[in-house]
């Protein structure tokens, strides 16, 4: 290959193709716009200015755009994260939230080259279809707070804003249905005169750049214990919504992405905000289903756009900007909504045949979720309680056979399953000792010795036989079970 063709093969798409550059931008023009009130509002829980919030978008966004290992994925600040370190902010100040900030960073990029990534392939399909649907809910709910005790207008706002989203791509899909429906909105209330909340009453919108800089906090000891806390249940969090971001981005894209560098570039992305005075943040959810779901985005580009973009928008066209109605933005985001929930999940056909324990999981975590508006505690409880189904499950499986010898000399005792601390639990009580003959075999040619309590389990069998004046021998053990029982065999006594 000549180096022509190798460096035209490694120029991204946005440059050679020009359907996919006016995508890319559209795509990042609209997910800036529906970032500036949700880094507001977000600010607000966080218990800061609007502009950290907005900073910390645009920060996060250009940063991950670059470092990250998910194409098209939207980070910026987050109300996972706000909820973290809001109590923070409350009680030491706005120099103390961004010192944690950098230090989640750090943790962020020591987790992620521990391999903290690789975690994510235990984490089930019903917590993951469960995730999902709790994050459409959340999103849907973030919304009525914007539909209650407002004017009347706002109903038949947002009643055109999703009907311009439906029907406007069956003309074409050139430019983004979300898009045109902000768009229309907006001039249709500021050439009416139409009074409905506005951007603008959100709060108000920052008209510089960030500049850089150190936080404002005594480099001590004790800061450093103030902080820590905080900044390790930010970084937990943060990598677990970006990865299973990451992950439901994969599915929908059918490409994959590198989990590695997504951890690492999260903790990048924060520590640049964070040296900008933002509040930190992961990726986003919600914005990501708008960039790659609605828009079809694809590319770093998108990425990087919407956090430009959000800045253009509130440095140059703020009062623009101010005069887009809520309404506008909250039809978005209920169409984001109604399209991430996994229908086919909860449908009567499918429920009939998905295994109740599966069904339980995904309930789960849906109610975790929803209840602590926090999707990785939903993911934590949701994993543990599928590890439980599963266990259980598995445990049944075990079973123990007796075939004793015609003559009356020896009997074979065939153990069948997975043996593992649920299942070996039984064990020891599913043998004859007091009649059984004076030769024991127990055949483990269809099992599987997983962990201590296993072997624990058959150190008791052969003590209580011994006890007995009776011999015991152990075969069929398949190569890994053999070595861990012949480690373990006989050094753990007083675990029975």
């Amino acid at each position: 290959m000549s180096p022509a063709a190798r460096l035209a093969g490694l120029k991204p798409d946005w440059l050679s193709d020009p359907k996919v550059w006016r995508t890319e931008v559209l795509a990042g023009l609209v997910v800036a716009l529906a970032l500036i009130p949700e880094a507001i509002s977000f600010s607000i829980i966080a218990g800061v200015d609007p502009k950290v919030g907005l900073f910390a978008s645009f920060t996060m966004a250009v940063t991950i755009a670059v470092v990250g290992g998910r194409r098209a994925m939207i980070s910026a600040a987050t109300g996972a994260v706000a909820l973290v370190i809001g109590p923070l902010n409350r009680e030491h100040g706005l120099g103390y939230l961004v010192a944690a900030v950098i230090l989640a960073g750090v943790l962020q990029i020591v987790l992620g080259a521990l391999g903290v990534a690789k975690l994510m392939r235990f984490v089930p399909r019903s917590v993951m279809v469960g995730f999902v649907n709790a994050l459409a809910i959340l999103i849907f709910m973030a919304q009525v707070p914007n539909l209650v005790d407002v004017p009347w207008a706002v109903y038949p706002l947002v009643v055109g804003g999703l009907a311009l989203m439906v029907l406007f791509p069956r003309v074409t899909k050139v430019v983004p249905a979300p898009l045109v429906s902000i768009v229309v909105l907006t001039v249709m209330t500021v050439g009416a005169g139409i009074a409905v909340p506005t951007v603008g009453d959100e709060g108000k919108l920052p008209s510089s750049l960030p500049v850089p800089g150190l936080p404002d906090v005594p480099f001590t000891l004790h800061t450093l214990t103030v902080i820590a806390p905080y900044a390790l249940a930010m970084a937990l969090v943060g990598l677990m919504e970006s990865l299973m971001t990451a992950k439901l981005v994969d599915d929908i894209t059918e490409t994959r992405s590198d989990k590695t560098r997504e951890s690492i570039g999260q903790g990048i992305a924060n520590i640049v905000t964070g040296f900008f005075g933002g509040m930190g943040g992961c990726a986003m959810i919600g914005q990501t289903m708008i960039n790659v779901k609605v828009s079809g985005a694809r590319t770093r580009l998108s990425t990087f756009l919407a956090g430009a973009f959000l800045m253009v928008l509130c440095i140059v066209f703020g009062p623009v900007v101010s005069d887009i109605p809520m309404a506008a933005l909250v039809a978005v985001m209920v169409m984001v909504s109604f399209g991430t929930f996994d229908w086919h999940s909860i449908a009567p056909r499918t429920l009939k045949r998905m295994p109740a324990g599966e069904i339980t999981v995904m309930v789960v975590t849906v109610a975790c979720v929803v209840a602590t508006s926090n999707l990785a505690i939903g993911v934590v409880v949701g994993s543990i309680t599928a590890t439980v189904v599963f266990a259980k499950r598995v445990a049944h499986l075990a079973t123990v056979t007796a075939h004793a010898d015609p003559e009356g000399g020896t009997v074979v005792y065939r153990v069948t399953g997975e043996l593992f601390f649920a299942s070996s639990n039984d064990l020891v009580g599913r043998f004859d000792y007091a009649n059984d003959p004076d030769r024991v075999v127990i055949d483990l040619t269809d099992a599987h010795v997983w962990d201590a309590s296993s072997v624990a389990a058959l150190d008791a069998v052969e003590t209580k036989y011994g006890q007995r004046g009776k011999t015991v021998e152990i075969t069929g053990l398949n190569t890994p079970s053999a070595d861990l029982h012949g480690r373990l065999s006989g050094e753990l006594a007083g675990a029975h």
